[in-house]
Order: structure tokens, then sequence, then C-alpha cells
């Protein structure tokens, strides 16, 4: 009996090997057969054939009798699937509590925290700095909205753009109407430009997963000095209301 490479594979997944595989079709095909006539019918070696239909048997994928000698019988694929589940979870169950009770104590005597979903970025080297580790990851599509109080930040990232842009991966960039002319110019040779007036925010999507959110200024702690501001996020819901956004606007905006 033949299966696709689909099923074969999704079955070696669970964790059964190509003679177990070999030998659950061959009982498929015939129903009730001894050891020595599966060991024929399947290929598999007569050396190897009662540890391959012990290790079925405790996997829950055949039954035998007492008959003899000895038949073996398939377990329906359903009840099969049913009982590795079981089985599987039972195991994850075990494991959790042992890593749990072990290692959260170390965990939580080490005084790390975990990341949080969403940082908060201050200064126009600090927001280069993660807009271009966005660009840096990027490996399909890059969206970019560049108010005109950012275009400091527009001119440092511009050599990572062009090294994007040599690999193929599409860059659509969203600037102010203010935006200074030759900076306008040096991105449109790499990436797709229009430009939108009344622009109050901006920010960068990568992928569609990570996003950086241009807030405009705020004041520092080190003496009460205004600064750019900006939040970045690894969280594809927030990337994709970004996105739908931008779209939003790039539809009303009007090519350089």
């Amino acid at each position: 009996m033949n299966i696709s490479d689909k099923s074969r594979k999704a079955m070696e997944s669970l964790g059964l090997t190509t003679y177990e595989i070999k030998v659950y079709l061959s009982l498929l095909d015939v129903g009730s057969i001894t050891a020595s006539d599966i060991s024929k019918k399947s290929g598999v070696p007569y050396s190897k054939i009662y540890e391959v239909l012990n290790t079925l048997e405790d996997k829950g994928w055949l039954e035998s009798d007492s008959s003899r000698p000895q038949k073996f019988f398939p377990k329906s694929p359903l009840t099969a699937l049913e009982a590795m589940r079981l089985r599987i979870e039972n195991g994850i169950k075990e494991n959790e509590n042992l890593i749990v009770s072990e290692l959260m104590p170390m965990y939580e005597k080490s005084g790390i925290k975990e990341r949080p979903e969403i940082w908060v970025v201050r200064g126009v080297y600090n927001i280069a700095a993660k807009v271009n580790e966005i660009i840096q990851t990027c490996r399909q599509e890059l969206l970019i909205a560049i108010p005109h109080v950012a275009e400091d930040i527009a001119k440092p990232i511009q050599p990572a753009l062009r090294i994007l842009h040599e690999k193929g991966i599409k860059i659509t960039v969203l600037a102010s109407e203010e935006t200074n002319a030759e900076t306008v110019r040096a991105i449109s040779r790499i990436a797709k430009v229009r430009l939108k007036n009344n622009m109050f925010g901006g920010g960068v999507i990568g992928d569609g997963r990570q996003v950086m959110i241009l807030l405009g200024e705020g004041r520092s702690d080190k003496g009460g000095i205004f600064e750019p501001i900006a939040i970045w996020a690894e969280h594809i819901g927030l990337a994709g209301f970004a996105k739908d956004y931008f779209h939003y606007l790039w539809a009303d905006a009007h090519s350089q």
C-alpha cells in the first residue's frame, strides 16, 4: 500500500520510523497477519520484525491476539493518533512540572526581567540605530513614513537602504512635502516615494512584524531637554495596524 509523501512525512514527524510505517501500511493492506508474513510483505528484516511490532503496539498503532502463531492487526488511525496525543500531553505535563519546579526559582533569583513588548526609544541617534536594526533584519518589505521633523533620521539610514535595495527588497517611502528636495531625490533612487502634506508623525515597518512609531519630541530626563521620542515593538498586531494606516496615507499622497 502506497501513501503520499506528505502523509509519510506527517507520520515520521510523530515519531514513527520507516520500518514502523511499512509494517503499519502492510497491516492496513491485509488486516490480521503473522509476524513472518508481515516481514515478507513489508520488506522489514525478520530479525527486526518483533522489535518493530512491539514498539508499534506500545505506541498504540496495532494489537495482537493470543493465537498460535500470533497474529497482529492494525488499530484505527484515529484511535492511534488519539493515544499518541494523550501520551505526548502527559509527557509534556510531567516535564513541565519538573522544569518549572526546578528552574523557576533560579530564574526569579537571578532578577532577570522578560523583554517588554514595547520599548520607548529616545534621541536621534538611538532612534536611527533602531531603525537601522529593522532595516538590516528586513527580508521582504520595508515601509517608511518620514515627517519633516524627523528628516535628520532619514540621512543616516540611507546607506542601509541602499544595501536593502541591492538585495531586491521592496522599499516604499512616504515623505513630507517639506522634506529637503535633495533627500527626496536620493531616496527615490532606491525606493518608491510619494509626498504628503501635514504629516504629524512617522514610522518604519519591517516585514509586517517590527514597527517603530515616531511620536515627536518629548522632554528628556536629563536637564529637561526636548528630544525626539519613538516606540518600537516586535508585535504583528501593532505592525499590521501601522501598515494599514501607512497605506491609507499613501493613497492620499502624490508622486514626487
